[in-house]
Formats: structure tokens, sequence, C-alpha cells
């Protein structure tokens, strides 16, 4: 029971298939939070007619 506790999955050979777009996908999600609140004013300005 131990050793299924204490395996992390290292031995596997193609660990680095599952990380890497793991990782790019973490870090896709955080620039688009990051910005969002930004891209959204941006989308609404265009939209909106002028009031003039």
């Amino acid at each position: 029971m131990q050793e299924l506790v204490l395996h992390a999955g290292h031995e596997h050979p193609n660990l680095i298939w599952v990380l890497v777009p793991s990782l790019l996908t973490f870090i896709a999600g955080l620039g688009i939070g990051t910005f969002s609140e930004r891209t959204r004013e941006w989308i609404h300005s265009q939209t909106e007619p002028s009031s003039e």
C-alpha cells in the first residue's frame, strides 16, 4: 500500500507530454484572467453606439 501512496508518476516515460500542455494551459488561463477585464471593456466600447 505504501508504494501506491508514494508513487508520484515520475517514472512514467511520457510524463513530459502531460506536464508541458498542463503548464501551458495554466499559464494561458492566468493570461486570459489577467487581461479579461481589459478585453471586455474594449469589446463593449466598440459595440456601444456613441452618445453624440
